[in-house]
């Protein structure tokens, strides 16, 4: 994908393909082929459970920003035979309000000896003299990841649509002391008070990951440096690494380059192991060429997430049209493989968020773009409803398969609120373990969506707060285990805790986003978001339901919930 910045009178463009394999429930490395699926065209696309607002291609296999010259450009990982990982070329997307996209031809495909083998994720600058170029990690004959560049066949074309290759690829080797197999995902280039261009390759070194350095002055020779930009012992390959710098005390975003004044920088890496995204905020120093993350801010998988459901290899690029940073993830599939291949697609992408610091400069909040409210339809409202223990009531009025709720909930009576281990901090095994069935104190109380009119299909969105001898602890889950009566499908539970003072405020702010079989969510104003992907038989269409419920001993106040029937854009 795509996104340009400014930099002192050049725009660096971002590019970036997400990669991982979707359509298997198993948790998989991310560049697996199936050689026995993948050439299987789709016969027809099945729209049961066809997102509506969702980016999603025409048909088979997605995963998968860059704004330039008034456009933004999705590119993407894309099997043009089959609805699972392999065949990959670099689709391409455009839009003007990122609502809308409009396909154009593949721009990338593999085509010569050192991308032959693959062409992967990558990244793209604009040089001096308003020239783009693509570094994008191709897999040569000898099965190397290398890294290559890309320049664009017509500067006169404001949608860039067709890339050459030079000869001279690659421009970036592994030497000895890089693992050819596991060295991929150029970040975003960033440049320094001396002229030298920047980028970080994903890699490890054993079980430490890592993000190899480079530095060049005219993107094409580069040389590595003495040492990487940051690693972490233990957390295995980095796959996907995005590295960017964030305001202090302000919501705008920066371009990459920005170092100086009062700025912190973000490290995201895609933990191959466990599949899932991390962060940490911390420090930059351009003349050491190092990041060091806060000493509150985890590097490991116990840390920070963007999203503590269904999220990977995602990427944010700088948005100067209305100066914000925008991050945009993958959302795989969860049924099995032989599903993908019968319904013809696999994969979308979650809705674009703005993302920002936080007040305490300790974690990031997530937002979906306002572009996304020009989609709202009719509205439904409610205010000040009581749900005590065991109660529930209906969203009546829109077609709730395809909703954007906003609601609040004020929360009484904390002295009921479970104890806690001050020390616990595994927030997925307290859901899988107190889940929306499990009656507790406070909680759980939130939303069920997808709902069959029977109640049999379900998919929970709730909270539950616990106390400790010093404070009350919020959890934020996703539940989809009775969120369809198929069979074969990966339903997971997924929590995170949600950094609110529950006793001061009272409140808990929630946002849904619910599509067909896509549910994403947006607790505390967006300091905890967890997505599932669901896949319920009966509650699909004008079959499905939506209520907010209460299993827990304290009263619980809905003092306001709207609702909006989302519309459908054109999606490709």
């Amino acid at each position: 994908m795509g996104v340009s910045e400014v930099l002192g009178g050049r725009v660096p463009l971002l590019l970036f393909v997400l990669f991982a394999r979707a359509g298997d429930w198993a948790s998989e490395a991310s560049h697996r082929v199936f050689p026995e699926y993948q050439d299987h065209p789709a016969a027809r696309v099945g729209g049961r459970h066809r997102t509506g607002f969702h980016f999603q291609p025409p048909m088979h296999w997605i995963n998968g920003p860059m704004y330039y010259k008034g456009v933004y450009h999705l590119f993407y990982q894309y099997n043009p035979k089959g609805a699972v990982w392999g065949n990959i070329v670099w689709a391409h997307s455009v839009s003007t309000d990122l609502v809308n996209w409009t396909p154009l031809e593949p721009a990338i495909f593999p085509s010569e000896p050192f991308d032959v083998n693959g062409c992967w994720s990558g990244s793209a600058t604009i040089l001096p003299g308003d020239k783009p170029v693509i570094l994008y990690t191709g897999v040569d004959s000898l099965n190397r990841q290398v890294q290559n560049i890309a320049f664009p066949k017509n500067l006169s074309d404001p949608f860039l649509r067709e890339w050459v290759k030079p000869g001279y690829n690659p421009v970036i080797a592994p030497d000895a002391g890089v693992n050819a197999s596991a060295f991929r995902d150029p970040t975003t280039a960033w440049m320094t008070g001396d002229g030298h261009w920047h980028v970080a390759v994903g890699s490890k070194r054993g079980q430490r990951g890592t993000v190899v350095l480079y530095r060049s002055r005219d993107f094409i020779d580069w040389v590595k440096a003495k040492h990487p930009l940051h690693s972490a012992a233990g957390t295995g390959m980095w796959e996907c690494p995005d590295f960017y710098p964030v305001a202090l005390r302000r919501k705008n975003g920066l371009d990459t380059s920005a170092s100086a004044g009062s700025v912190k920088h973000v490290l995201k890496v895609s933990l191959d192991v466990t599949r899932y995204d991390y962060y940490t905020v911390g420090k930059y120093y351009p003349a050491a060429a190092r990041y060091v993350p806060d000493s509150g801010s985890v590097d490991d998988r116990t840390g920070l997430r963007y999203d503590y459901g269904n999220f990977y290899a995602s990427k944010t690029f700088f948005d100067p049209a209305k100066n914000r940073r925008i991050l945009w993830g993958w959302s795989n599939e969860s049924d099995s493989r032989s599903s993908d291949v019968a319904k013809g697609w696999a994969g979308v992408q979650t809705i674009p968020r703005s993302v920002w610091l936080d007040d305490g400069g300790e974690q990031l909040v997530q937002w979906p773009v306002e572009e996304l409210e020009t989609l709202r339809g009719k509205e439904v409202r409610a205010h000040n409803v009581v749900l005590r223990k065991g109660r529930y009531f209906e969203i009546n009025g829109i077609r709730t398969s395809q909703t954007d709720v906003e609601m609040t909930f004020e929360v009484r009576g904390l002295e009921k609120a479970e104890r806690l281990d001050a020390g616990w901090t595994d927030a997925e095994s307290l859901c899988r373990w107190n889940g929306p069935d499990v009656r507790g104190g406070v909680g759980p109380f939130g939303l069920w969506v997808l709902a069959s009119g029977d109640l049999r299909e379900r998919t929970a969105v709730f909270f539950r707060v616990f106390r400790t001898p010093h404070k009350h602890v919020v959890l934020m889950c996703h539940d989809p285990t009775r969120s369809t009566t198929a069979a074969g499908v990966w339903k997971p539970s997924f929590g995170g805790l949600l950094n609110v003072d529950i006793k001061k405020d009272g409140k808990i702010s929630l946002r849904t986003l619910i599509d067909a079989s896509v549910v994403e969510s947006f607790g505390g104003g967006g300091r905890t978001c967890i997505t599932s992907r669901v896949y319920p038989v009966h509650a699909v269409g004008d079959n499905a339901h939506l209520l907010a419920f209460n299993n827990g001993e304290a009263t619980v106040k809905v003092s306001q919930l709207r609702a909006w029937q989302m519309g459908s854009p054109a999606m490709n």
